[in-house]
């Protein structure tokens, strides 16, 4: 275990040929060269102590790519002198698990542990997933699996049970401008402007794969141009349009789109434009984005301002006409209109408070004063009878008439808040309640 966690370089001879890409020739090659990760593998942090302890378990490495999950799980084959079985989900099948069962059972047979790789676990099914449990039980092997989706939802509950869930970080700008430091003194004569490692480590978000991929074609088409010192501007022509880290699936769509939903609802103007640029930035449907916006309108900010649903629904039409990117400017617009706008969920608290009401209550049946009497026999049976016509009540209100059917308990559903437009709607509200209440104290003592 001392050779694992030593800082002293690998030997010569256990590195990867000069043909390598340049990801693989950089592999770390003890825990000491992991660049990142330091929640985990930092002094007296969990991994770091698992390694010391020289008792392997089985786990899960939850994070984006190209943040070590692969790495760390053969550092630890290595570190616990374990034979290393690596599976892909998105490759493999139940095949590939039967033969890795069986190339375990061989290794226990002659002595030797076995660590099972299965890199992005979360496409394997149900069935995959539960056909690990029996050798994870037996201890045949020491599984590991990697995910970049949450494997609260994609890994099975008796699967995660038996793992622990470790979660990667993608790399800080510190450990990315380490890792382009080692990589530019891997390729050798170039020289970075800083403008060019800016760009370079935002390329790479975070990515230490990307980054090392980046370096290989800058490098190259360096080499072809015979230039040895490189500009922000070569930067961006040596490189395709970047995409930011998003999976329209996945976790970071959700997370984006909560971190939006939540700048608009916490009124922070520049926040919510961020998150939207971003998610257009990634790939998002801006219909997609657009809906969700009409969400916001109604669900945020309702009543307070009725304006921001139709300001939304008419951007919305905007891109529908224009597409991209004429019609995103009109999304920004309606962001930046909700996100500045006065807030009110009262609506959206009295719909779910309704729905909650009316899927527990009994169905009760309509008043015969609020029915419609469209035939001479409803008529007869006095249907719409004692109905009170609006219209022609003082103010245009009837005061005192009841809509609710028999026996309802006394609710107030809808409650305005004090922004925006719903403190003229809480006042005309109070209103028309004293004159309920008014009404109603006349019919007790004519009674």
């Amino acid at each position: 275990m001392a050779d694992l966690l030593s800082q002293d370089p690998p030997p010569a001879q256990s590195t990867p040929g000069a043909n390598a890409p340049l990801a693989e020739r950089l592999r770390p090659q003890t825990l000491d060269e992991v660049i990142g990760q330091q929640h985990l593998l930092g002094e007296g942090k969990p991994l770091r102590v698992a390694f010391v302890s020289g008792k392997p378990h089985s786990m899960i490495l939850w994070g984006p790519p190209g943040v070590g999950k692969t790495t760390l799980a053969r550092l630890m084959a290595k570190g616990f002198k374990s034979d290393f079985i690596a599976i892909s989900a998105v490759l493999g099948g139940v095949k590939e698990i039967r033969e890795a069962v069986k190339t375990a059972e061989e290794s226990r047979a002659q002595g030797r542990s076995t660590i099972l790789f299965v890199d992005e676990v979360h496409r394997f099914n149900k069935s995959q997933q539960d056909a690990f449990l029996p050798y994870v039980e037996s201890g045949l092997f020491t599984f590991i699996g990697a995910t970049t989706e949450n494997p609260s939802f994609e890994v099975n509950s008796a699967l995660l049970s038996r793992a622990t869930v470790y979660v990667l970080q993608p790399l800080s700008e510190g450990d990315m401008r380490e890792l382009l430091g080692h990589a530019l003194a891997a390729v050798g004569g170039l020289v970075l402007e800083e403008d060019a490692q800016a760009r370079l480590i935002g390329w790479a978000d975070g990515d230490a794969r990307r980054l090392l991929n980046a370096v290989e074609i800058v490098a190259t088409s360096a080499q072809t141009q015979s230039l040895s010192t490189i500009t922000g501007e070569f930067i961006g022509n040596a490189l395709s349009q970047n995409l930011r880290r998003f999976d329209k699936g996945g976790d970071q769509f959700y997370d984006q789109i909560s971190a939006l939903h939540k700048s608009v609802r916490g009124s922070n103007p520049d926040a919510a434009l961020y998150w939207l640029v971003r998610m257009l930035d990634g790939g998002a449907d801006p219909r997609y984005m657009a809906r969700r916006m009409v969400r916001m309108a109604s669900e945020d900010i309702g009543l307070a301002d009725p304006r921001a649903l139709r300001l939304t629904l008419d951007a919305a039409e905007t891109y529908e006409r224009l597409g991209t990117p004429e019609g995103e400017l009109a999304l920004a617009e309606a962001i930046v209109y909700l996100a500045i706008a006065p807030k009110s969920n009262a609506v959206y608290n009295a719909y779910n408070a309704v729905r909650a009401f009316v899927g527990k209550d009994q169905t009760r049946p309509v008043p015969v004063h609020l029915r419609n009497a469209p035939t001479r026999m409803m008529k007869d049976m006095g249907f719409g009878a004692e109905y009170r016509y609006a219209h022609n009540e003082d103010g245009g209100y009837a005061a005192g008439e009841d809509y609710f059917p028999e026996g309802m308990p006394d609710v107030r559903w809808y409650e305005p808040v004090e922004r925006g437009m719903e403190i003229k709607i809480a006042e005309k509200l109070e209103q028309l309640r004293a004159l309920d209440r008014e009404a109603k104290v006349k019919r007790r003592n004519k009674g």
